[in-house]
């Protein structure tokens, strides 16, 4: 039988798309809600079938990089985290991770790409550089640059970093179950050709929250979380372990959100304006965390991402894990997050709105 994520079946109607008064399109997926414990304050779906966790597990490997001795703090530990739109900014971080350990973009192993910010992309045409391709304008280049300098604090090979049994990536796969507390379900390659795994979303989500909670300042004030101080699960214990790298991780991230993926985006926006966490990934995954230990992590079936961080925030807000965030501006960061539905133009000339997303009937009815 081949392995697979939850079916139709079993998923839930996670937001739809309206279009001048009309249900255009359905979301359907699963999604779970965490308190600080752990445990599930909202459950939709099938949050305990494994899914391919996709960027949103590379706090994960960031973590796991930095505790082999990849010396990264501020911008570069955000990088070693990011899904980046490879604005200059990024660029140049990364270029500067790899030359601290006398590497170059030519040992990186993900795939070549233009810039996808259009600023820093007309930037390298006018200054006679041409439209280059390079594995540095990836928006994984960071987390391979930390692969890269945790190879390179072990003496291990940095040709071959990538394989599964490399030691870099055995110490990933050791964090994962850690954080997750789970065993995953299937390893495969990512779109960036590092090892991905699969994990329930509720894994996910309790991995996610662990590292934000341990990483945030109410954590770092404790040698153990007083959630998990009296807990008979060996991973609620064992990750504190990593208690160091998860301070300077989220230290970096909170303090220099622009470089997880780029000014105005939407990752970028939730953890800026709103201080949570936010991590997506491709095939419609997101997973979010507050600094309190709340989590919550999703996946739209279809592989779409449109309506993930609307969905994310309406769930963290209906489980009352955001009580110091005004309703106003939890407003306004979705409506700035979400993309409209559009149709023609107005009288002005501009792109016309003609409808929006919106929570589907199995979100809308938790109160």
């Amino acid at each position: 039988m081949t392995p697979s994520t939850f079916t139709s079946a079993e998923a839930v109607e996670l937001a739809t798309v309206m279009r001048s008064g009309f249900e255009e399109s359905r979301h359907i997926g699963s999604a779970v809600v965490l308190d600080p414990s752990g445990s599930p304050l909202i459950s939709l779906g099938a949050p305990e079938v494994p899914v391919f966790t996709r960027s949103s597990l590379k706090p994960l490997q960031a973590i796991a990089a930095m505790n082999l001795g990849a010396d990264v703090s501020g911008t570069w530990a955000a990088l070693s985290t990011a899904s980046h739109k490879c604005e200059a900014g990024h660029a140049e971080a990364v270029a500067g991770m790899l030359a601290s350990v006398d590497l170059s973009p030519e040992d990186l192993q993900c795939p070549s790409a233009h810039p996808a910010d259009g600023t820093f992309r007309r930037s390298l045409q006018e200054s006679g550089a041409g439209d280059p391709k390079s594995p540095l304008y990836f928006n994984c280049s960071g987390k391979h640059a930390a692969f890269l300098m945790a190879a390179t604090a072990i003496g291990a090979d940095t040709g071959s970093y990538l394989d599964p049994t490399h030691p870099v990536q055995a110490k990933i796969a050791e964090v994962v179950a850690t954080f997750a507390g789970e065993t995953p379900a299937a390893v495969g390659t990512d779109g960036c050709g590092a090892p991905v795994f699969a994990l329930s979303l509720v894994g996910l989500a309790r991995a996610i929250g662990r590292v934000v909670r341990l990483g945030s300042t109410e954590a770092a004030t404790a040698d153990v979380d007083p959630v998990d101080a009296n807990s008979t699960t060996a991973s609620a214990r064992d990750h504190h372990s990593y208690a160091a790298e998860a301070r300077i991780l989220m230290d970096a991230v909170f303090a220099e959100p622009w470089a997880i993926e780029g000014h105005g985006r939407p990752n970028t926006t939730v953890i800026d304006r709103l201080g949570v966490f936010a991590k997506g990934g491709a095939e419609g995954v997101i997973v979010m965390a507050t600094e309190s230990g709340y989590s919550v992590a999703l996946k739209c079936l279809d592989g779409s991402s449109r309506a993930t961080g609307l969905v994310a925030l309406t769930l963290l807000r209906r489980a009352g894990a955001l009580p110091e965030i005004s309703e106003d501006l939890l407003d306004e960061v979705i409506e700035a997050i979400t993309d409209p539905v559009t149709g023609g133009v107005d009288s002005e000339g501009r792109t016309a709105v003609v409808g929006q997303v919106v929570v589907g009937e199995d979100v809308a009815k938790i109160r």
